[in-house]
């Protein structure tokens, strides 16, 4: 069942597609553009010779390397699996090395973006580089939802989220977002629900090609659209999105997504990439180290301590800190219904904080930014039983 709409106003930058609005990975290091699909008669996707070597930027916003201090390090989100409905994963990329099975064909990798979602999720740290994924200690489970050159359609997703599921897993992210969802993906999405799979999907679709002048309007995309599942828009480093991104009229939570750096499907070189699948991936992986650090918790529990410990916005801002070390009083009902346990901090209340800084100065140029143009657009946030829930225009922020 779901709760009462209500209209809020998202301001977009316009600041052009996302590969002339961050070429750049923190430090100064030119990467080459990761594609969400690949056009007929195109190369495969090749290892990249760049390497980011600073910290990224949605790293820091994130506060990752706190949150790892408290969810069990570099291993963070062990006994975990994260299935990736995707373009498959190349299992022969070194950060994600030794921990990638796969359903079918999909442990290889034309296109590169799985492998680039996989990696946000759960590559390994290394010594030469300072990006790893949110949970390294997390299995991956390639699982394609696409075919080989990366396009989508509702019986390749529905297929694929039953693939993930019957295999056992955790957490199920789901990467394209498409414009018609079908009976037999609603029917997928139920499937997940009753294997207490979390599915987690991209409110709206990667952007593809330059800015234009008109964005697509906002409207619903599957199977983000579904019942029971957790969607996530992009944000980039201002804690604004591309002007040209489409946009949904719903979405549960926010993260980073636009000019992120991660890996590609050969190779220790890095890419850039941008897009709601890739806020999805970050939303995924923090998801692990929940389940993997509270393995009580049901999947609508998760998601609902997702979304329940998020940063307040009109569309509430990833915490992962917060929903790792948030201490429950109380026992949500197993059904994943509206009374969710409410929580409270861990004794360390300044390191919330510390967190909710860092994701409120990433969104400073949202507000603050001199000489940035700006197009509006209306988006109605849409609350989920049992995943939160968006806020009505008369109702107080949180905490006030």
């Amino acid at each position: 069942m779901k709760r009462p709409i209500s209209v809020l106003a998202l301001a977009l930058t316009a600041l052009g597609g996302p590969a002339a609005a961050a070429p750049l990975a923190d430090g100064g290091v030119n990467l080459p553009v990761i594609p969400s699909a690949l056009a007929a008669g195109a190369s495969c996707t090749a290892g990249s010779s760049a390497v980011a070597k600073a910290v990224p930027w949605e790293q820091r916003s994130l506060g990752l390397a706190r949150v790892w201090r408290t969810a069990g390090g570099s291993a963070g989100g062990a006994g975990v699996t994260v299935a990736v409905v995707d373009t498959g994963v190349a299992t022969q990329a070194p950060a994600l090395a030794g921990r990638v099975t796969s359903v079918g064909a999909a442990n290889g990798d034309c296109v590169g973006h799985g492998t680039f979602v996989a990696g946000l999720i759960a590559a390994a740290p290394s010594r030469q580089v300072r990006f790893a994924g949110v949970a390294s200690g997390a299995r991956v489970l390639a699982v394609r939802g696409t075919d080989a050159r990366g396009t989508a359609t509702a019986a390749s997703l529905a297929s694929g989220i039953r693939s993930a599921a019957q295999a056992g897993a955790e957490v199920i992210v789901v990467s394209p977002a498409l414009a018609q969802g079908s009976a037999d993906l609603t029917a997928a999405v139920a499937y997940a629900a009753k294997r207490d799979a979390l599915l987690i999907a991209a409110a709206a679709p990667d952007p593809t090609g330059p800015a234009t002048a008109s964005p697509p309007p906002p409207r619903d995309y599957w199977p983000a659209s579904e019942s029971g599942v957790l969607s996530v828009l992009d944000l980039d480093a201002k804690g604004s999105r591309p002007a040209n991104a489409p946009s949904p009229l719903r979405a549960d939570l926010a993260a980073p997504g636009d000019g992120v750096v991660g890996i590609g499907p050969s190779g220790k070189g890095h890419y850039i990439g941008s897009g709601a699948s890739l806020a999805a991936a970050y939303v995924a992986g923090t998801a692990a180290l929940v389940r993997s650090a509270h393995p009580d918790l049901t999947a609508a529990q998760t998601a609902a301590r997702l979304t329940g410990t998020a940063y307040p916005s009109d569309v509430p801002r990833l915490d992962p800190y917060a929903a790792v070390t948030a201490v429950r009083t109380g026992e949500a009902p197993k059904d994943g219904g509206p009374q969710d346990p409410p929580v409270r901090l861990a004794s360390d209340t300044s390191a919330r904080t510390a967190s909710h800084r860092a994701l409120a100065t990433a969104a400073v140029g949202v507000t603050v930014g001199l000489g940035v143009a700006w197009a509006a657009v209306i988006v109605r946030l849409r609350g989920r039983r049992g995943l939160g829930g968006g806020r009505s225009l008369d109702q107080p922020e949180p905490g006030a």
